[in-house]
């Protein structure tokens, strides 16, 4: 099933969250020739869960987002309304790539992205996946728009190349990657909180940049600066609240990924320091 980009979004707010140049609406290009979705099928696990995919296809010079878009874009946001028999749906994030743009650093992907999703049906029966994505396109100007698919599982299905692709291009976990111990320093910053990262791991190749994801969606991470220390990586950054005020943070909640030339890792969690 091939379902083609929609409408805009209409939301100011996800317009405003783009730093880079945005179109006017009377120039903007045909949504339609951007990107198109398509839910693949990868049949039943073991587990009895579905395994899926949506892929993304861009038009060429295009990029959309990943979960942390950096500096400018706008991180996806998935709406499963109107699937039936779903309990659950986790994605497995393949590993983004880092772009500089006008400056500025953003994640993302480019020509195509194709995101593996296990479903976990509620009940014996057809599964279907309908729902939309909010989502940023970005070239020489980004556009804020939305996406919709609907599709009926194939139990029956075997495995697609494409979803095992997919997973085999997602970051290492902590354990795989060797990494000994992660502590989070932390303190009170003029906005909010400073928070700094010792991960003692072995490098992961080229110039290593760690991403730090709060894991409460009402905070907002600065751009982390990172350096290495020998065996142990180093990631700074600020926290802030959409509120402006005090809060509270979980260490256990805390995802850092850090991406290299050869790999990328994702670490879950981090004990003080």
């Amino acid at each position: 099933m091939l379902t083609r980009l929609a409408t805009l979004t209409a939301a100011a707010a996800a317009c405003a969250a783009f730093a880079l140049p945005t179109l006017p609406a009377q120039a903007s290009p045909d949504l339609e020739e951007l990107v198109q979705v398509e839910v693949l099928d990868g049949g039943m696990t073991r587990q009895g869960t579905y395994q899926a995919a949506l892929r993304l296809t861009l038009a060429p010079g295009w990029k959309t987002y990943w979960r942390a878009p950096g500096d400018a874009g706008i991180p996806p946001q998935f709406n499963w309304r109107g699937s039936r028999n779903v309990d659950g749906v986790a994605m497995v994030w393949p590993q983004p790539e880092v772009f500089l743009t006008s400056g500025m650093r953003t994640i993302g992907y480019e020509h195509e992205l194709v995101l593996p999703v296990e479903v976990t049906p509620s009940a014996d029966g057809q599964v279907r996946l309908k729902g939309q994505i909010d989502l940023g396109l970005c070239s020489d100007v980004c556009i804020p728009g939305r996406v919709t698919f609907d599709h009926a599982l194939d139990p029956q299905a075997g495995r697609h190349p494409s979803i095992a692709a997919a997973l085999a291009q997602r970051p290492y976990s902590a354990t795989e990657a060797g990494v000994q111990a992660a502590t989070c320093h932390l303190s009170p910053s003029k906005h909010g909180m400073r928070i700094e990262a010792r991960i003692a791991m072995p490098p992961v190749g080229g110039a290593e940049l760690a991403v730090i994801e709060p894991g409460d969606p009402s905070l907002w991470a600065a751009q982390a600066q990172t350096r290495r220390e020998g065996g142990t990586l180093i990631a700074s950054s600020e926290l802030l609240h959409e509120s402006g005020g005090t809060f509270a943070l979980d260490r256990s909640k805390i995802r850092i990924t850090v991406l290299g030339n050869t790999h990328a890792v994702d670490i879950r969690g981090c004990t003080a320091g």
